[in-house]
């Protein structure tokens, strides 16, 4: 059934939105990043992910003016980035961004595609899931010719199938440990691969900030980043599984104006709510105890960490208001 001409609903225009929203930062990061990669196999990939972040931008506004939609402000090359600044990050640094970035873009398209039921919403996301899967398997085919593709830790092949026999398996803090399960080695690995992202980023972004109160969240982010790091490192190493590598050395001394602060708070408060979501997901697939009351530890500090960075962007008015259901009392103080 052809239903595009059925209003949009809650869930499509919010995804539709944030997806803008998105694309829109994006594109004025990759094009930072295209000016400045010098690596003659990873420009293309840079090129490739910047030409598909800037289709689909033209592919939004169309939806959006097709609705009578205001389309959002979000972020501009002219406004929000200068790529005549000086490298601020390794060519190692963008490729790993690239893998990272591509792999929470498809957990986010394949959300935004099962809560579509308009055909061409449905049909739009449907292809961006296929466009950024295509990139993710050629930046992962790049990384492992370059011997920068981290395995995550490998398994012992049992002899069979087994049944938990005991609450052992849920013993963390008193009584002995069982050894992690794969979920929880999983969500481990992964987080910690996200917090060295995230420490890298926010030094080069407090290194590039102008603002004295978005200096100082940003240095407070790392520390967080790099405090979570050795969190998840050491509950992996009391089981002999290595840690990834941290990236802190993938930043430049650069110090010269490079992004804007709105953009830069807008990524920084973006990397929080994917910890938010991925803690929450990692506490749910870990039985054991001790695993549970750190993520909710860990949870808390970043919850409030991002309220303070809500604050910093209501403050400078740099916080874009999402889709919104009617104000109903503020319709009726207007008829008075």
């Amino acid at each position: 059934m052809n239903n595009e001409n059925q209003k949009l609903t809650s869930s499509e225009i919010t995804q539709l939105w944030a997806a803008y929203m998105n694309d829109s930062a994006l594109e004025c990061k990759l094009q930072y990043f295209l000016a400045k990669v010098s690596d003659g196999e990873i420009q293309p990939l840079v090129q490739q992910a910047l030409d598909l972040a800037q289709s689909q931008l033209i592919k939004l506004r169309e939806i959006f003016t097709k609705e009578n939609y205001p389309i959002p402000y979000g972020f501009n090359p002219s406004e929000d980035v200068d790529v005549n600044a000086p490298k601020l990050y390794s060519d190692d640094y963008i490729l790993r961004y690239l893998y990272q970035g591509l792999q929470i873009a498809l957990q986010a398209y394949s959300i935004s595609l099962s809560m579509a039921g308009r055909v061409d919403i449905f049909n739009y996301f449907s292809q961006c899931v296929y466009k950024q899967t295509g990139l993710l398997k050629t930046v992962i085919t790049v990384l492992q010719s370059k011997g920068l593709y981290i395995n995550m830790p490998y398994l012992p092949v049992p002899e069979s199938y087994d049944f938990v026999k005991s609450q052992n398996a849920l013993t963390g803090y008193f009584g002995e440990r069982r050894p992690l399960a794969g979920f929880e080695i999983v969500n481990l690995f992964g987080n910690y691969q996200r917090n060295a992202l995230g420490s890298a980023t926010m030094i080069g972004f407090s290194q590039v900030a102008k603002n004295t109160d978005v200096r100082k969240f940003l240095v407070r982010g790392k520390e967080i980043s790099q405090k979570h790091c050795e969190v998840f490192g050491s509950i992996l190493h009391e089981d002999d599984v290595p840690a990834p590598a941290k990236m802190d050395d993938s930043v430049t001394d650069s110090t010269t104006y490079t992004f804007s602060d709105k953009l830069m708070m807008y990524y920084c408060t973006g990397l929080i709510a994917l910890s938010v979501g991925y803690y929450g997901a990692s506490m749910s697939m870990s039985p054991r105890r001790d695993l549970g009351t750190t993520y909710n530890r860990l949870l808390n500090e970043i919850l409030k960490y991002a309220e303070d960075g809500a604050n910093i962007m209501i403050k400078n008015q740099w916080l874009e208001e999402p889709p919104r259901a009617l104000d109903r009392d503020e319709l009726a103080k207007k008829k008075k």
